[in-house]
């Protein structure tokens, strides 16, 4: 991209937890954040925040009438939010946008609403404005003061990376200098989870070490686990002291539809969505590749044969396939908000110039500077998104 596209901050909330810090030790670590937990009366892996950020959360909750009907989907993004701006240093009542989508919206909320439906017949009054998927950046516009645009979406898994997308898109218009983007999922439920083990992709070894296999492309059964999180950054148009990183980068495709939920064999969408997001970017300076791979036998390899197809053209020499890499291992797969938690994961890559390997795969620990990572994320209908991210 002619323009340079600054990233000024990052904050998120996984299972992870919350500081920048805290994060990056917890990378360094082998071990994962996947913990069992009763759902439907049964032990289910899943990746939780912790309690402490919880109890954050019904502090704000308690802290404004207004907030106490609120989704946690919501109250994460609140709550991020705040941290977000105050680190890129923008003011409350600025004019910028606010772009924050979640695949699954008020989850939580809406199954309780509806269960009291059933029960009762009678829906509660503030239902419909409460569960409605564009309450997440209109609230967070509320809580900021923002006299910008807010606008909220779903493109399923690749809901935050869109975001980027649509951000970028804005910024270079010239409508908007400032954007505020990401994704907010507290997908936990036992309904949620149900619908997962009905796709047949759910992990169903709680007690492995390591309940989700993303990226392993020779395990023999689905190993996806369900995680809840927010992730949101700052962007701002041009060069800035205080950049975390660039947007270098932005490419996006749809795959034909062969199947509900799964994307072509060779993963058509990634190569398009690769290839438009690196333009004329050598393929030999990619460094690294944050995948998608959500553990499941077919994402994730379909994904890894389409970086294989795209860094060895038939007719032209070869290039080495960058180290690859995903952390879905580690945290979950948290839906919309999975993208923009790979960014997070490439630009701390970036800043410590250290490769996060995943600790099962083999021939991964080789070690160089870290200064591109490609980042991917797909949604179910083949929703493709790739960011090219450098450190300067």
């Amino acid at each position: 991209m002619k323009q340079k596209i600054a990233i000024t901050s990052l904050s998120s909330i996984s299972a992870l937890g919350q500081h920048p810090n805290e994060i990056w030790d917890s990378y360094l670590s082998y071990k994962t954040a996947i913990t069992n937990q009763l759902f439907n009366g049964k032990s289910k892996p899943v990746a939780q925040i912790p309690l402490e950020i919880k109890k954050k959360l019904k502090e704000l909750r308690n802290s404004d009438t207004k907030y106490k009907a609120l989704d946690e989907t919501v109250l994460m993004a609140i709550l991020a939010s705040r941290e977000a701006v105050k680190m890129a240093g923008w003011d409350s009542g600025e004019n910028f946008g606010i772009n924050i989508g979640s695949s699954r919206g008020a989850t939580q909320l809406f199954e309780t609403h509806h269960k009291e439906f059933i029960e009762t017949g009678k829906a509660a009054t503030l239902t419909s404005p409460t569960t409605t998927l564009g309450n997440i950046s209109s609230w967070v516009a509320h809580d900021l003061k923002s006299k910008g645009l807010a606008i909220s979406h779903s493109i399923t898994c690749s809901t935050g990376l869109h975001a980027i997308l649509n951000a970028v898109a804005w910024l270079k218009s010239g409508m908007a200098t400032k954007f505020l983007v990401g994704a907010s999922e507290s997908p936990l439920t036992d309904f949620t989870l149900a619908q997962m083990e009905a796709l047949k992709i759910y992990s169903n070894q709680p007690e492995n070490e390591y309940p989700c296999l993303a990226l392993d492309l020779e395990k023999k059964k689905n190993t996806m686990v369900l995680g809840e999180a927010v992730s949101l950054a700052c962007l701002e148009l041009g060069v800035k002291e205080n950049a975390l990183a660039y947007v270098e980068g932005i490419g996006y495709a749809t795959d034909d539809l062969e199947h509900n939920i799964s994307i072509s064999e060779e993963a058509k969408c990634f190569q398009e969505s690769m290839k438009m997001a690196l333009q004329n970017t050598p393929l030999e300076d990619v460094d690294a590749i944050v995948m998608h791979a959500p553990g499941t036998i077919k994402g994730d390899l379909s994904e890894f044969k389409a970086i294989q197809k795209l860094f060895s053209k038939s007719g032209i020499e070869p290039v080495e396939v960058p180290l690859l890499t995903t952390n879905k291992w580690k945290l979950g797969h948290t839906f919309g908000t999975s993208g923009m938690l790979s960014v997070e994961l490439a630009i701390l890559m970036m800043q410590h110039n250290t490769f996060i390997p995943v600790p099962f795969i083999s021939n991964q620990l080789v070690q160089k500077p870290i200064k591109k990572v490609l980042v991917n994320a797909v949604g179910f209908g083949g929703n493709a998104v790739s960011v090219l991210l450098s450190c300067d």
